[in-house]
């Protein structure tokens, strides 16, 4: 990978073949950006017509690298939190079908669209559960920079966590199942993070997905959003 300017060959054939995800511009200088800047979660800069990430160097200073959009994509994802019997904390996650691990359900806010709504959304289409936010309590986070490793210095994601608490002295916790954009949904001991990633090693041979370890280590820390 060329480490000033990169755009993955799967981000092109999305252009080419006209997914949703994937801007067909090709120049960033040519988009209304005052528009998007107005509209942002977290503010950013734009500098000579190009966006600049507002929270980190990722080594690819121009293009897209493996983000289909320019600038900020806003995404929901949803921490579904339940206790078993004896009062240990689990939590939904998906196992990515793309390779990078394992994460919280979630995905794409669409325009127009609430972030709690898009929680609820991906949550169904990527594990088949369904919660009623007239039923469930909730609290639909802050938004958050999310470090994404697909990410470049000019397509980035922030997204907004919404928690769900499902109830307590579950015996048998609702069925998930993986779908969509998840190879598979389980349920994960998260009493705390170690607890979590240890849990996903011994289990399932896995990792969190690096986009959520900062998201999920603040939410399981003592103090946090799930304790």
């Amino acid at each position: 990978m060329n480490g000033t300017t990169y755009t993955h060959p799967s981000v092109l054939a999305g252009i080419a073949s006209g997914a949703s995800w994937a801007d067909p511009e090709m120049d960033p200088t040519r988009i209304d950006w005052p528009t998007r800047q107005a509209a942002a979660a977290i503010p950013f800069r734009v500098v000579d017509g190009r966006p600049v990430n507002p929270c980190e160097s990722t080594g690819v200073r121009y293009g897209r690298n493996e983000l289909g959009h320019w600038g900020e994509q806003v995404c929901a994802d949803a921490l579904v939190v339940a206790k078993d019997t004896f009062g240990r904390r689990w939590i939904v996650m998906v196992e990515r079908a793309d390779g990078h691990g394992w994460a919280l359900p979630g995905g794409y806010v669409d325009p127009g669209e609430d972030p709690t709504d898009a929680a609820v959304r991906e949550l169904a289409e990527e594990t088949g559960l369904i919660v009623d936010r007239a039923e469930e309590p909730y609290v639909t986070m802050p938004p958050r920079y999310v470090p994404d490793p697909r990410a470049s210095d000019e397509a980035w994601m922030v997204t907004v966590p919404t928690r769900f608490d499902i109830g307590d002295e579950f015996y048998q916790f609702p069925a998930v199942t993986g779908t969509d954009d998840a190879r598979r949904a389980a349920w994960i001991l998260a009493d705390s993070y170690d607890v979590l990633t240890d849990h996903l090693a011994t289990t399932y041979g896995g990792t969190v997905f690096a986009a959520h370890r900062d998201l999920l280590n603040a939410a399981l820390t003592e103090g946090g959003h799930l304790s």
